[in-house]
């Protein structure tokens, strides 16, 4: 999936014209209608207020291997799509390229320790719960 897909793909979850995200960032509604038919490339500066806009990691506006992409919503719930991106047209310089990835990396190692956290909140739960019920 294409940048370009991603964001269209965001605004379009939140309900948001392209008009309203133009004028959250600053532009014409035709200069970001450009963006989103891929006619027009954006700067890294402008990915990453779009990250912060739709709260969700760098990394994953701009990544080129299999990826979740969450979805945050206006009432903040939370959709998974899966993807495979085949590539980030954009005009990210090398080195901000390698930025993103590494935020994405650090992203993941985070979602990896969070996840080891859950389990292990459930494993006290469960065992909470066995106590309670061997007491009764």
């Amino acid at each position: 999936m294409f940048i370009r897909e991603k964001i269209k793909l965001l605004r379009q979850s939140r309900k948001w014209s392209q008009e309203y995200l133009a004028e959250k960032l600053g532009m014409s509604a035709n200069g970001y209608g450009e963006i989103e038919r891929g006619n027009s490339r954006m700067t890294f500066e402008k990915i990453e207020e779009l990250s912060q806009l739709f709260e969700v990691p760098l990394g994953e506006l701009c990544d080129d291997e299999k990826t979740n992409v969450f979805i945050a919503h206006n009432n903040h719930n939370a959709t998974q799509a899966q993807h495979n991106q085949q590539s980030c047209h954009t005009s990210c310089s090398k080195s901000e390229y390698i930025e993103i990835k590494h935020e994405l990396e650090k992203q993941q190692l985070l979602n990896a320790e969070k996840d080891k956290e859950i389990a292990l909140l459930k494993r006290i739960i469960e065992l909470m719960e066995t106590k309670n019920t061997e007491s009764l």
